[in-house]
């Protein structure tokens, strides 16, 4: 093992010993575990949370977490300690973690479940955390902890939606639902591909911001209730070829009006899990050839391809609050509000 001095032997986090809500967040103090050869010790600077965070700590997500669990999946640190066996890493690198360690590449698979970071193991609300060197990826020089740590969810999955099976280019519409944390990545690598980008959001406030992030129109949905409407007439009638679906249930029916011919509907979040109207999903994806593509977060290889256009275009995740170490409570309280624009960070040390 390599340090560069005397280690942590004790690290304060915050655990989940219920899943009836985050007020049941406690603050304990854990043992660091001893380093495998495989395996970086991390000080951890900064953590942030995204909306399925509250679902794990109420429980209500397909997959459960695990007893006791330490939550998040996004942050990003400084390397403290290497095993015996790591190479290309050194002492002090910052770094941030993929959300599934063991996606490397390529597809999601079931195999992948027990690395679920903040959900099936472990996660990162605590001060050190021991990870596998597979699963770490180095921060954009430009970036505080902060930004950095906004980048491995929300991040990765809106690069994934938009660098799927048809990859976003210039020239196509991209339509993105809100100003939360998938959504503003979304709307700054559709705008960096030369996209024409429509949000769609519930304040002329946070429409004025996403237009500053390289938004081309804004749609307020509580002004105009029937936007697809709105989306067709500034398609020309066409119609989108990407859609950034978060709503859920209570938005997919309008997605679908919105999408075109051989579009992709990609499914996000269930943000909005009320007031849709049905709709017949099989017919209508007959009818227009659309896809509706399930996103679940994205690869490791993803996640360093997506941080060459962060660091090529100097782009900056938007930090709505940041909150203190023994704030992280507040932090959830504030992120179920949905008032935030872009992401909600827990500063560590």
């Amino acid at each position: 093992m390599t340090s560069g001095g005397p280690l942590p032997t004790t690290s304060r986090a915050w655990r989940l010993p219920q899943v009836n809500g985050h007020q049941a967040l406690k603050l304990v103090e854990d043992k660091v575990p001893q380093l495998e050869s495989d395996q970086v010790l991390v000080k951890i600077y900064a953590v942030a949370l995204n909306f399925h965070d509250l679902h794990i700590a109420l429980g209500t997500l397909r997959t459960p977490p695990i007893p006791n669990v330490i939550p998040l999946c996004d942050m990003s640190g400084q390397i403290i300690a290497l095993g015996s066996t790591v190479k290309g890493l050194k002492l002090g690198d910052r770094v941030s973690a993929s959300r599934v360690w063991d996606h490397i590449h390529g597809d999601f698979k079931a195999h992948m479940l027990p690395t679920i970071s903040g959900n099936r193991c472990d996660g990162m609300l605590t001060e050190y955390k021991v990870l596998p060197v597979h699963a770490l990826v180095a921060i954009p020089d430009h970036l505080t902890y902060e930004e950095g740590a906004c980048l491995p969810c929300s991040g990765v999955t809106a690069w994934t939606c938009l660098h799927g099976p048809r990859p976003v280019k210039g020239g196509d519409y991209v339509l993105v639902q809100g100003t939360g944390g998938v959504a503003v990545f979304a709307i700054q690598f559709a705008a960096a591909c030369g996209a024409n980008v429509i949000v769609v959001s519930s304040s002329d406030a946070k429409l004025e911001v996403a237009k500053s992030l390289g938004a081309h129109h804004l749609i307020n949905y509580n002004k105009t209730q029937n936007w697809d409407e709105e989306v067709k007439r500034i398609t020309c009638g066409e119609g989108v070829d990407h859609i950034i679906e978060i709503g859920g249930p209570g938005t997919l029916s309008r997605s679908v009006k919105s999408i075109s011919f051989g579009g992709y509907i990609h499914a996000v979040g269930f943000v909005n899990e009320t007031g849709g109207e049905h709709i017949d999903i099989t017919r209508a994806a007959m009818a227009m050839a659309f896809t509706v593509r399930g996103i679940f977060v994205g690869s490791v290889a993803a996640f360093r391809d997506m941080n060459r256009l962060v660091s090529s275009r100097k782009l900056k995740p938007v930090v709505d609050k940041v909150f203190r170490f023994e704030e992280a409570i507040d932090a959830y309280d504030y992120l179920a509000s949905q008032k935030h624009i872009g992401k909600v960070v827990i500063k560590v040390f």
